[in-house]
């Protein structure tokens, strides 16, 4: 018989701010066998992530604060609000791979050094042995040429590129728990589905158990023994996947299982007017090539799907047409060449041209309130008007499906996909012509990603939006898109 790896009993999670006291999580319990993987799953903000991040003491940096419960790790009873004793496990026995790898990553270090930090400062490997076990990981994870990138800085690859640094980061120590949250939201489906088989090979090889969070309960059903499904806090059903699958007991239980569904296609109708041209877009880091003579048009009040594996340049290609990277080639956007604009016209323009970012948390600051992030544009241009800003950033609340009421809060007080709700506010109040979104339902659960797809197309009908819409899910793109541009390598295939 196995023996219990980890207990958790009656925990109890609250955050305070100065409009009251929040419990994000309440009489939270349940427990993994050695060699068990255990999925968490709920909609977003049902406190799945805040009850994980408990086990390694990192909510303390979010503002939390575990108020009742116990956590009994290894037959021993974890005090929590003891650094230095969760020190001594966190990332050595119980490793946490991250949703949001680009907030978790240091911009300032490169990827070995942050591979192998631990390896060699608190285990005492030497840093040649450390080296060839950060090889070894990034080949396992699926990142090319490693060897040539292991002094690159995070913000050369690409977000499932970073997930895989992320994950390899977690796996050097040979935890006894894996925690992996949301840890394939970034990945295309090939790769997806090899980083699932990898955590799974790796589990059964170290008999090591995994606690997956996740939203996409199809990776429940492959790769989980047992799952605990989560609302507003609170555990409503706890059981084996084969019997929750099957014979769903609890009234939100059988609401989750049926949003697996077939979102309706957009209208295929292509509209005349372009929009957005781009032509011979090219990007370089170094010696390499992340776009290579990328060429397309986006009509007006349409949307162009760009898919691709990743790493293939789909983020790289939206961050040049927004100006965010430098590149070569030529952008044509309201008649104007947009690479080309002195800064006074490109301050005035690029509130037509918004891009929705794959990493909510990262590109949120997290000492700005909900208000200042959404009406940030606004001020950027001379609002200086208190109500307006308000009226303006509350409106744009309510069109992705937020309360007005959470303007004075700050970013670590939400879900991953209320973050991104927060971004897609932020995108729309500037009041746009063209908007890029890179990977924008990727952290969010199915019945939320509905939810945001339904919006955005009615957004788009409303307001004669044009959209290019990054993704690696085609159900998604099918879903949204009136043409697909398909990308390998950096170059465009069709």
């Amino acid at each position: 018989m196995k023996n219990k790896l980890l207990e958790v009993k009656k925990l109890k999670v609250s955050f305070y701010t100065e409009f009251g006291k929040v419990e994000a999580v309440r009489e939270f319990s349940f427990d993994i066998f050695e060699g068990e993987t255990v999925a968490i799953v709920g909609e977003s903000g049902s406190g799945k992530s805040v009850c994980a991040l408990c086990l390694t003491g990192l909510m303390k940096y979010h503002g939390a604060v575990v108020e009742e419960g116990s956590v009994v790790f290894c037959g021993k009873l974890l005090n929590l609000s003891d650094e230095r004793s969760i020190r001594n496990i966190r990332g050595k026995d119980i490793a946490y791979i991250f949703q949001e790898p680009m907030a978790s990553l240091n911009p300032l270090h490169n990827i070995e050094k942050q591979i192998t930090e631990r390896l060699v400062y608190v285990d005492g490997i030497s840093k040649a042995a450390a080296k060839a076990k950060c090889i070894e990981l990034l080949n396992l994870v699926g990142i090319r040429e490693p060897e040539k990138r292991l002094k690159d800085l995070p913000h050369t690859f690409s977000g499932g590129e970073r997930q895989r640094v992320m994950i390899a980061a977690a796996l050097s120590c040979s935890p006894k728990l894996l925690i992996a949250d949301e840890p394939t939201t970034a990945l295309d489906a090939a790769i997806q589905k090899q980083i699932l088989e990898l955590l799974r090979s790796l589990k059964d090889r170290f008999n090591m158990s995994l606690l997956l969070i996740t939203h996409d309960l199809e990776i429940v059903k492959n790769y989980a023994e047992r799952v605990v499904v989560v609302k507003n806090g609170v555990v409503a059903e706890s059981a084996a996947v084969e019997e929750i699958w099957t014979n769903p007991k609890h009234e939100y239980t059988k609401e989750l299982f049926s949003t697996i569904r077939t979102t309706p296609t957009v209208n295929k109708e292509v509209g005349g007017e372009t929009a957005l041209k781009v032509q011979g877009l090219t990007v370089r880091y170094k010696d390499f090539t992340a776009v290579n003579n990328l060429s397309f048009t986006l009509a007006k009040g349409n949307s162009l799907g760009i898919v691709g594996d990743s790493g293939s340049g789909k983020t790289s290609a939206a961050l040049a047409i927004v100006r965010l990277i430098p590149s070569t080639g030529k952008v044509f956007f309201r008649g104007k060449e947009f690479l080309k604009l002195p800064p006074d016209d490109l301050l005035r323009e690029r509130r037509y041209l918004q891009m929705v970012f794959q990493d909510p948390y990262g590109s949120l600051n997290p000492r700005m309130t909900v208000r200042m992030i959404v009406a940030e544009g606004l001020i950027a241009r001379g609002e200086r008007d208190k109500r307006i800003i308000s009226l303006a950033a509350g409106q744009a609340l309510l069109d992705v499906g937020l309360e007005s009421g959470i303007l004075e809060r700050y970013p670590h007080e939400f879900s991953g996909g209320q973050r991104q709700r927060i971004a897609i506010a932020r995108a729309l109040i500037q009041k746009p012509e063209v908007i890029i979104f890179d990977e924008p339902t990727s952290s969010l659960d199915r019945n939320v990603q509905f939810q945001i797809t339904e919006l955005l197309k009615d957004l788009q009908e409303r307001r004669l939006l044009s959209y290019i819409f990054i993704s690696h899910d085609l159900n998604l793109v099918h879903s949204l898109c009136h043409e697909v541009l398909v990308m390998k390598k950096g170059t465009r295939l069709s």
